[in-house]
């Protein structure tokens, strides 16, 4: 049996050129040689598996070479490696210290790479500080730390830092198809691009898993054997999901998302998917944007076309579900009912749209087949499209009622009305007597959204209007912006006294202000001002009586730039307590509470 060796060491670089991801780092290094300028301590930075260790072996090999060395020569005599996890005592410094003073028998340079050095205990960083400030002109040290946080500032000053970034995905995925090629494997666009996702940047890590899947897959490597083996929850589940969510089908989006549960994937991790979905559904909406989608040219195409469905809204709040879910989701008891909800909530999205848009008049929905019960005996369909039930004889509705009432109030109509018309007996009088109550109880009250409050209110304006005096003998005399205040204060006391509160909190809201026979009043929303605007004529009466000014005018205007000095939700009064103490929002966020 043949030995194998992994792509990561087989495929490990020898020279600058080859190295994935570091350009500016192997350009750095390149000049810095040719023009002599190397420093003599090096400190290699960065996350694993992006080619800490290969550059310097690289760098270690090239600062010797003058041109006449010996094919295949490595000069590995002259390159010490060290462990610093194992090595990391002042003993071993002092050994190494003692190893420096030594010149190389062969080539210019010793080089020593202490590779993890923030293992490195602190008596052992001061026993290291005097050589690595001043090594003898043969030595040079290059240290290796995914943790530069850790080495202490003394050392990070001694030493020219270097910081490798993390491998872009198209590298990894180019790379990829180059090992590929060599090893005559078939492999599709798709599955390289899953490869190097689940690499996250470390070029080894790839180079790894491809070993893996290879030896799953065999010689023809597909995006469905790279998903089945990395356990990795296919894309087009998410294209799936996200259609049903716009047809706003909730059966089917939780039939789909149990059946990625049965396939053994993880809900929190299906839900981080979901909203990577549409974040990059959002970025492929503009071509500013489009080159932050990290996918395969193939995937890329159906990204776009499910883009141009996808509202940008819809994906903006979809993302603030996704990730609220996504927050929850470790500290939830039910994590199968929060993800199931945060679906629910995603597949009513457009559904509540769509109810925004909708008209006045069709402001109840009530199911076609609540219309074929024994209430019912016809229907009727309105000039705006809506259906209305049209009831039964046998039972009186409380609209006839009411328009009986106010066209015929007497009592005995009412009594003969309120006779059952059945000979069904104790039944028929069952039947009656809901009607009965709804008579007396829209006797003493009046809707304010039905058609016979309009009407009332237009009567009372009309004998309002023909109870004015004669606009001749109409009295305008002068008053002062104090005595308009006080009968305005005389007035909210009278409001107060009847009971009318929520009309009280309106008028005392804001200070009137008067500009000539004008007051002017301000108001943070459509609704007070309309709340006002039905007790205009009795303030107005009010006003010009006490004043004995007929020229007095209400202005009454909508600011929404007040509208934040009130709080009406709970959120509004939470950040309302904010502003004026910092502190809350402090116990808010140590106690995990919700507003």
């Amino acid at each position: 049996m043949e030995h194998f060796i992994v792509s990561a060491r087989k495929y490990r670089p020898a020279v600058f050129k080859d190295v994935v991801g570091q350009q500016a780092i192997t350009n750095t290094l390149e000049n810095a040689i040719e023009n002599n300028h190397l420093a003599q301590a090096l400190l290699f930075t960065g996350p694993r598996g992006v080619g800490k260790t290969t550059c310097a072996r690289i760098l270690a090999k090239k600062i010797n070479s003058d041109g006449n060395e010996k094919e295949g020569e490595d000069f590995a005599f002259n390159i010490f490696e060290l462990d610093a996890a194992s090595n990391n005592s002042v003993d071993d410094i002092r050994n190494l210290i003692d190893q420096v003073r030594i010149p190389p028998q062969v080539g210019k340079y010793k080089v020593y790479i202490i590779d993890e050095v923030h293992m490195l205990s602190s008596a052992a960083f001061n026993a290291f500080l005097k050589t690595l400030e001043e090594p003898p002109k043969h030595a040079i040290f290059i240290l290796a730390t995914t943790e530069k946080h850790k080495i202490i500032p003394t050392i990070l000053s001694r030493c020219q830092i270097f910081d490798f970034r993390r491998i872009g995905v198209r590298d990894i995925k180019e790379h990829l198809a180059e090992v590929a090629k060599a090893e005559n494997i078939d492999a599709e666009d798709d599955a390289l691009h899953i490869i190097a996702q689940k690499a996250d940047g470390a070029l080894r890590d790839a180079l790894s898993i491809f070993d893996r899947v290879v030896s799953f897959a065999g010689k023809k490597l597909t995006r469905e054997a790279v998903t089945e083996n990395l356990n990795v929850l296919d894309y087009t589940w998410y294209f799936q999901i996200t259609d049903l969510l716009l047809e706003n089908n909730i059966p089917q989006v939780l039939v789909a998302y149990n059946d990625i549960l049965s396939k053994g994937f993880d809900g929190h991790h299906f839900v981080m998917g979901l909203a990577s979905h549409f974040r990059d559904l959002l970025v492929c909406k503009n071509q500013q944007t489009i080159d932050l989608l990290e996918v395969g040219e193939q995937v890329k195409a159906m990204y776009f076309e499910q883009s141009q469905k996808t509202d940008t809204q819809f994906l903006i709040k979809g993302i603030d579900i996704a990730n609220t879910c996504d927050l929850k989701y470790k500290t939830s008891q039910n994590q199968r009912l929060l993800v199931e909800l945060c679906l629910m909530q995603l597949a009513s999205l457009t559904f509540q749209g769509e109810k925004k848009n909708s008209t006045s008049s069709q402001r109840f929905v009530i199911p076609p087949s609540y219309f074929k019960s024994e209430k019912f005996t016809s229907e009727k369909i309105t000039s705006a499209g809506s259906i209305v039930p049209q009831p039964s004889k046998k039972i009186e509705t409380e609209i006839e009622i009411e328009n009986r009432k106010v066209s015929e109030p007497s009592e005995e109509l009412v009594a003969k009305d309120a006779q059952p018309t059945t000979t069904k007996g104790q039944q028929a009088e069952k039947v009656i007597e809901r009607p009965q109550i709804l008579a007396e109880r829209n006797a003493k009250k009046i809707s304010a959204l039905s058609l016979k409050s309009i009407q009332k209110k237009q009567e009372i304006k009309q004998e309002m209007v023909a109870n004015q005096p004669d606009a001749e003998n109409l009295p305008s005399n002068d008053f002062s912006e104090e005595e308009m205040q006080a009968v305005w204060t005389e007035y909210t006391a009278n409001v107060e006294s009847d009971g009318k509160y929520n009309l009280l909190s309106h008028l005392t809201m804001g200070v009137p202000k008067l500009d000539g026979a004008i007051i002017h009043l301000e108001f943070p929303n459509q609704t007070i001002k309309t709340e006002v605007e039905r007790a205009k004529y009795e303030l107005l009466g009010f006003l010009r009586e006490k004043l004995q000014n007929y020229d007095i005018d209400l202005d009454i205007t909508v600011n929404e730039t007040i509208e934040k000095r009130y709080a009406y939700t709970a959120r509004e009064k939470f950040e309302k307590m904010k502003e004026k103490n910092p502190l809350i929002e402090k116990l808010r966020r140590e106690f995990d509470l919700d507003i």
